[in-house]
């Protein structure tokens, strides 16, 4: 693990290419300070742009501070019950607490099939329970990438409370990187070779820097939609 951090630490310099640019809505609420018009996605090269520009979306302000609020009111008490973890049974999670639900109220149902209808094909067998992953201001999620016996080619994502960093990195091949900047109130996409074939981790806190500039992490909830595997 410390060699591989070494190597990530080389190869994300600041020459990087942009996917795509939206303004960022999260920051009034969160107290960090508006970026406004700055990418969302950065990667190591146009090559890498052009093979994964359709693979890999952020969506800002997918989400009001409304519907954010009916999450909470749903998962807060559930979550209380239960400790922060700092040992995950395959070593990819530090500093979290996770629950799945199957039934929603009504204004959180409308947001999950909001996420459905714009992430996945119609007709696409979806995992019936949706994962809650609330990660510590501490926590962070160490590079891995999900087992093809549990999910399938498309996982989409929810981000409540905080702004954080994704960062993908090429399996075979550490060079080739992208780097999400994923506001609070946002929805990220992440579709078939991005899925499969890169390692995606959420930053720590302390290492949240994304295209030069500090992104505190604060305690972070998402709530993640996936199909089935084919």
């Amino acid at each position: 693990m410390k060699l591989l951090l070494a190597v990530l630490k080389r190869i994300h310099k600041p020459d990087v290419y942009v996917i795509n640019r939206r303004c960022l809505s999260s920051g009034a609420s969160s107290g960090l300070s508006p970026l406004r018009d700055e990418p969302l996605i950065v990667a190591s090269s146009p090559e890498l742009v052009q093979r994964l520009g359709s693979q890999v979306e952020v969506r800002t302000g997918f989400i009001t501070e409304e519907e954010e609020g009916a999450f909470m009111r749903e998962l807060e008490l559930g979550l209380k019950k239960k400790r922060y973890e700092y040992d995950h049974w395959d070593d990819a999670i530090h500093g979290y607490r996770e629950t799945e639900r199957v039934r929603w109220g009504a204004a959180c149902e409308e947001v999950l099939n909001r996420v459905r209808s714009v992430a996945f094909p119609a007709g696409s067998p979806l995992l019936g329970p949706v994962h809650v992953l609330d990660l510590d201001k501490n926590g962070y999620i160490k590079p891995h990438i999900d087992s093809v016996k549990f999910c399938g080619s498309t996982i989409a994502g929810l981000s409540l409370l905080s702004d954080s960093i994704m960062r993908l990195v090429k399996e075979d091949a550490t060079n080739e990187w992208l780097d999400l900047l994923l506001p609070r109130l946002s929805l990220y996409i992440l579709r078939d070779d991005a899925r499969y074939n890169f390692t995606h981790e959420i930053l720590k806190d302390e290492e949240s820097v994304f295209n030069g500039q500090r992104v505190p992490r604060l305690r972070r909830i998402s709530v993640i939609c996936r199909n089935l595997p084919g």
